[in-house]
């Protein structure tokens, strides 16, 4: 199966209650835009809710830390996908952007492209740690929290953040930068987080730890 349309959805709003009180440092932080391809964003009408304020934060977010020297690092799937690499998401998703038909959708989409000092990593399963060089990075930049925005929030945004957590990097998780199949399952992302493995906070409240 590919992933179907999606229907639209009002962004999640509220503040949820968290298990620990971690607050995100400019000096200790990393930007994660993940999976932010025009593949995955054309299954929205991207003029409806979740989208424009998820695009629309994200890139609150993205000023921010370049103004603030905060490294920003996204992840994309790459078109060329062999069917070893692929192997079990082929089950659960199809071809995705192996697809040749698929292949033009593998940019990150214009409103959130890349600048030149801007990292680009390879995707190549729900997590962002998989197969990259995402904890080496930040472990050599002394960096140890994780902010993840992007989609989708209940696959790679919640399986990164634990993975995070596993690798004793903090995950923060903005609620109001993500995006999902549906509001049920982008709420359960969100309680997940903030009561296993993260914070889960607005996108608000990170600019203003950041700003700190």
């Amino acid at each position: 199966m590919s992933i179907p349309a999606i229907a639209a959805y009002p962004m999640p709003s509220t503040e949820p209650r968290n298990h620990v009180n971690w607050q995100a440092q400019a000096n200790r932080a990393v930007l994660l835009i993940h999976d932010m391809q025009r593949y995955f964003l054309q299954k929205y009408d991207v003029n409806a809710e979740p989208i424009p304020t998820l695009v629309k934060h994200i890139s609150a977010l993205r000023a921010q830390c370049h103004a603030l020297g905060i490294p920003v690092i996204y992840t994309a799937q790459p078109s060329v996908q062999p069917p070893q690499d692929r192997a079990l998401l082929s089950d659960f998703w199809g071809p995705g952007l192996s697809d040749p038909s698929n292949a033009a959708q593998q940019a990150i989409i214009d409103e959130l492209a890349p600048a030149p000092q801007d990292v680009v990593l390879t995707k190549w399963r729900y997590s962002a740690f998989y197969r990259s060089d995402l904890k080496k990075m930040m472990q050599n930049q002394g960096r140890d929290q994780l902010i993840i925005c992007g989609i989708y929030s209940h696959i790679g945004c919640m399986t990164t953040a634990l993975d995070a957590f596993m690798n004793d990097i903090q995950p923060f998780f903005v609620s109001d930068a993500t995006a999902d199949f549906s509001a049920r399952e982008h709420i359960m992302a969100i309680q997940y987080v903030s009561q296993l493995c993260g914070v889960a906070t607005s996108s608000s409240q990170l600019l203003r730890w950041l700003s700190a």
